[in-house]
């Protein structure tokens, strides 16, 4: 027996990194049978059936720090959101969108705006002002000038990482600068469509020379957000809380109540409208969704 990480899982093959080499594993039947299914990220203890080649059988997954079903990584310490302001253009909602679903998690956040050399407006500038009042790291990088690239580097060291955002944004080409041997497949961004082609077809943890590791996974424009209660929702947006304190009622959902801190903060500009929109998109999407699961 031995004791390793789940690398990669293709095709019902899940490769395990221990302190001996990586073993192609299959996984016991027991875990079907139980629901459960292995993760990238997974801690896990297996039987080694051979060393010429290395193969194995995964026989125990330890219990999860955490699970992210998409995409599908267990045991992150942080989510790298990487977004693009241009080529393709920044969707906002969906970058809040992944915060919320981050912070339901529990997981750290980092943003990471991408292709800066295309910011002819300083749109980045007054993004990290937004965001950095949210409570989340910002950082502006380009893989041709290298500007960023070293600062995210020291960021990862250390720590599991999931790099996610649209496709087209540069997730691979931003990996490939950081450790060079990666040598991951990119994609340019169609011109019709103004989106990125997919060119990572699944999770991977990657290690890093500084000691820290890496998914690089499919890009995504959809998510999923019916698991969130609605009434803890704003919870999830942390410039929220200190202004939450001047709200006449306790259970002040930040809606339609009269003395809200929150609404009030927005007002005076102190939260930033769209964030504050993009928190009332999402409670209403989530409304709907759970109204027709009534149904």
């Amino acid at each position: 027996m031995a004791e390793g990480v789940i690398l990669k899982g293709i095709g019902g093959f899940y490769y395990v990194k221990t302190e001996d080499g990586i073993y192609e594993c299959r996984a016991r039947g027991r875990f079907k049978e139980q629901g459960m299914t292995p993760l990238v990220g997974d801690r896990v203890e297996i039987e080694i059936l051979d060393t010429e080649p290395y193969k194995g059988v995964v026989d125990e997954i330890f219990p999860r720090k955490n699970t992210l079903l998409r995409p599908a990584v267990a045991n992150v310490d942080q989510a790298v959101l990487v977004f693009a302001v241009k080529n393709p253009d920044l969707n906002r909602m969906l970058l809040d969108k992944m915060l919320v679903l981050a912070e339901f998690a529990e997981l750290d956040c980092l943003i990471c705006f991408n292709k800066s050399d295309l910011d002819q407006s300083d749109e980045i500038e007054d993004l990290q002002k937004i965001y950095g009042a949210a409570g989340y790291p910002v950082i502006r990088t380009c893989v041709k000038s290298g500007e960023g690239v070293a600062e995210l580097t020291d960021l990862l060291a250390g720590k599991i990482s999931v790099f996610s955002g649209p496709s087209g944004v540069g997730k691979s080409s931003l990996l490939n600068a950081i450790e060079s041997k990666f040598s991951l497949e990119t994609g340019a961004v169609s011109e019709k469509i103004k989106r990125g082609k997919h060119t990572t077809r699944h999770s991977e943890l990657m290690q890093l020379t500084n000691g820290g590791k890496v998914v690089d996974t499919p890009g995504f424009t959809s998510l999923t957000l019916e698991d969130i209660d609605p009434e803890v929702l704003w919870t999830l947006f942390p410039e929220f809380e200190k202004y939450s304190e001047a709200c006449r009622f306790i259970n002040c959902m930040h809606l339609n109540e009269p003395d809200c801190g929150v609404k009030g903060a927005v007002k005076s500009g102190e939260i930033d409208e769209k964030r504050y929109e993009a928190y009332d998109h999402i409670y209403r999407e989530i409304m709907t969704i759970r109204k027709r699961g009534k149904r």
